[in-house]
């Protein structure tokens, strides 16, 4: 999401039409591409929200992945030991039934982590569930858990997460649910997650949403290559 990665040559005519409704559509805090070109070339910088929409809101879920039967799958760790996607149908027969348990033995790429007195419990990372375990009680699995700001955890991932949750246990129905870490090049801290939902049963009228989440925090700048930080100059 840098200048100079965003300022890469247009290499098709498709591509300059997608980058023009990017530029129009960010003012809004939405970016409508087709979900098959998103990528994280595609994503506005982050303008102060915790999150955007993107591919109109509208998850990549197709016929083909509709289905009332419970699953979760968790992708292989990358060569650099990255997170890649998590993807489940979520039924009330995946929720937990127990506390969780600690995760701390799971150091996930870009983890190096500091304290700041502006932030909420001081520390800067969490061990960021792509799924999260009130949805599927996966816990310490080291390909569920990305290095993640407390910002990204709490302001960016967890409404989404509440709102699954919410309506799995009001309705008892099934969602379609996929998180998508993204890194650019080889960083080891990921710029963010893609996440998607869609409610099986009612087709979408329930749940159904494609949005990207920050791995920011306000007031700390931070080098995603590696994970060091550092306090902002603004701060």
């Amino acid at each position: 999401m840098t200048k100079r990665r965003n300022q890469k040559k247009i290499k098709s005519s498709q591509a300059m039409a997608l980058l023009l409704l990017a530029l129009v559509g960010s003012a809004l805090y939405r970016y409508a591409v087709p979900a098959s070109t998103a990528s994280i070339q595609d994503i506005p910088a982050y303008n102060g929200s915790p999150y955007v929409t993107i591919s109109d809101n509208v998850p990549t879920f197709t016929e083909q992945d509709w289905t009332t039967d419970s699953y979760e799958i968790y992708g292989a760790l990358d060569a650099l030991g990255r997170c890649t996607r998590a993807e489940a149908c979520i039924g009330p027969d995946l929720m937990p039934s127990e506390d969780r348990e600690s995760i701390q033995d799971v150091t996930p790429t870009g983890w190096v982590q500091e304290s700041y007195d502006f932030i909420s419990g001081q520390y800067l990372y969490n061990r960021s569930h792509l799924i999260g375990y009130q949805l599927t009680g996966e816990n310490a699995n080291a390909c569920n858990l990305i290095t993640g700001t407390r910002y990204l955890n709490v302001e960016g991932m967890l409404p989404f997460e509440n709102m699954v949750a919410d309506y799995i246990q009001e309705t008892g129905n099934h969602v379609l649910y996929r998180v998508t870490p993204m890194f650019e090049g080889s960083d080891l801290l990921a710029q963010g997650v893609q996440m998607e939902a869609w409610s099986v049963e009612d087709q979408g009228d329930g749940i159904s949403f494609h949005v990207f989440c920050y791995n920011v925090q306000p007031g700390v700048e931070i080098d995603y290559a590696t994970g060091e930080n550092w306090i902002g100059e603004d701060t």
